[in-house]
């Protein structure tokens, strides 16, 4: 098994390709050991101590590294992890018996249904234009609330705490949104 490694706008996130799909639907992001609890595979790769981050997308892996890690000393043992997992196909996820559940998706802002049509615009170009590019830099962007212009995006995987998330949400995705939905005047990370 060859696992590809390719790196991503935030140097302390690698992106790990398997070659085989990781995530039948959506996307599951872990910013936390105790979240990873719920995947066998995640609690393994923040086990290895030095990680901070694992973000599971359709056919990759994100992994971000704590601050001051080397990625050289580190990537050996996510490989390995990685390898061993796809190689024996275990389960991505404990089943819930199991004392461990994936929580809900989090709360979102309450959209007024009078924005309904909005809302619905905003959400296709997330899903047309956005995610497809954030996904290919090993992160996704979570449509959470529209409110009086503003839209919330939650950033995850490569994209959370990138140096250059802030550049990409105000340049890109806003100027994006403001083009085709003149009703957006703001897009602010939550």
């Amino acid at each position: 098994m060859l696992i590809e490694t390719e790196p991503t706008p935030n140097p302390a996130t690698l992106k790990f390709l398997p070659g085989q799909t990781v995530m039948d639907a959506g996307t599951r992001d872990f910013a936390t050991p105790e979240e990873a609890e719920a995947s066998p595979l995640a609690d393994a790769l923040f086990g290895l101590g030095d990680v901070t981050g694992v973000f599971f997308g359709r056919d990759f892996v994100s992994v971000t590294a704590a601050p001051g890690v080397d990625w050289r000393g580190l990537k050996p043992d996510v490989l390995a992890i990685l390898m061993d997992h796809f190689s024996a196909q275990m389960p991505l996820f404990r089943a819930p018996s199991a004392g461990f559940s994936v929580p809900a998706a989090e709360e979102t802002f309450a959209d007024d249904p009078a924005d309904a049509e909005i809302v619905e615009q905003i959400k296709d170009l997330i899903d047309t234009r956005v995610r497809p590019a954030v996904a290919n830099d090993g992160g996704d962007i979570v449509y959470r609330g529209f409110d009086k212009g503003k839209v919330f995006l939650r950033m995850q995987g490569a994209c959370a705490g990138c140096p250059s998330s802030t550049a990409t949400l105000k340049n890109g995705i806003e100027q994006l949104l403001r083009y085709y939905v003149p009703e957006v005047t703001e897009v602010r990370a939550v």
